[in-house]
């Protein structure tokens, strides 16, 4: 497989704390890769050093194949990218400021300007200074200056931080499009459910370590099953299924009792329940959505 982008053992060290820890990670070509994790996980850092913005204390980057500490400017004139909060003239429109950055990328075109203007739906607001954009919009600016150049590979870190359902629906639409034209985007967010609709890789980063590391189908299948009882006396429900039932994978949630990986039928476990005097009111089978598996993976607490 080929990866635009791939770590080796990739670290930051701040005086005795490792911000990123030793990661080794795998963006393919031609996918979004969803780097996730609480805030604080090191993902804007291993981005950082991705784009030399920040140097690392030990390890190496590929970028297209060939190390980033090689023919470094030949690999980031192929990069677009946002990190942290876009910056722009608070006093010009959004043409205004990318008439400036197109300058910058090598006396770009009018017309590119006001195509990739439209192809972040900017294209009316010509009157409005930057100052008295919404977020969104903001946002939007931000990746119309990532993309003016047309770059093979993306580096976005929380584009859809702070936006409304709408700005989160464009900006998805928006990366799904660049993607089916080829270009490959690597996105960090701690939003899981929007994360898990566009990537096809994801990445999950928990105190400056990547933990996990696969293919998005390949993750839905590891998804745990697990049957849910609402009972009358959890206390009683743990004593059952720790002496009559032998069942030890299981957890607690004030009145319901959630079974992992259950090899006895259900029916025979409401009817134990039954008759050791435990009121069942209600009983449900489902499995794991990518959030709890996380949860799970993470040691508690959600991402998002």
């Amino acid at each position: 497989m080929q990866y635009v982008i791939e770590t080796e053992n990739l670290t930051k060290q701040y005086g005795n704390t490792k911000v990123v820890n030793g990661i080794n990670l795998h963006v393919p070509k031609g996918t979004i890769y969803g780097l996730l994790g609480r805030n604080g996980a090191g993902k804007t850092t291993a981005m950082k050093m991705m784009l030399n913005l920040v140097k690392p204390t030990k390890g190496n980057i590929y970028l297209f194949g060939e190390n980033s500490k090689e023919n470094i400017y030949k690999a980031y004139s192929k990069i677009g990218s946002i990190i942290e909060t876009p910056g722009f003239y608070t006093n010009l429109t959004g043409y205004e400021n990318l008439k400036i950055i197109a300058k910058l990328r090598g006396n770009l075109p009018h017309e590119k300007i006001i195509t990739t203007l439209k192809s972040v739906n900017l294209e009316n607001e010509n009157g409005k200074t930057f100052s008295d954009y919404s977020l969104g919009m903001k946002q939007r600016l931000g990746i119309a200056a990532a993309i003016m150049h047309d770059p093979e590979l993306l580096i976005l870190d929380e584009p859809i931080n702070g936006l409304d359902p709408i700005g989160i629906s464009l900006v998805r639409s928006f990366l799904l499009d660049l993607k089916n034209q080829g270009t490959t985007i690597l996105i960090s967010s701690h939003v899981l459910s929007e994360i898990e609709q566009i990537a096809d890789v994801i990445g999950v980063m928990n105190k400056g370590t990547l933990i996990e590391e696969a293919d998005i189908v390949e993750l839905r299948k590891r998804k745990r099953k697990y049957c849910e009882f609402i009972v009358s006396d959890t206390n009683k429900v743990k004593n059952i299924l720790n002496k009559h039932l032998k069942i030890t994978d299981f957890t607690i949630q004030e009145n319901t009792i959630r079974i992992y990986d259950f090899k006895t039928p259900v029916e025979e476990i409401n009817k134990t329940f039954v008759k050791n005097n435990v009121a069942v009111t209600g009983i449900r089978t489902e499995e794991e959505n990518l959030e709890e598996y996380f949860s799970n993976l993470i040691g508690g607490g959600q991402i998002a």
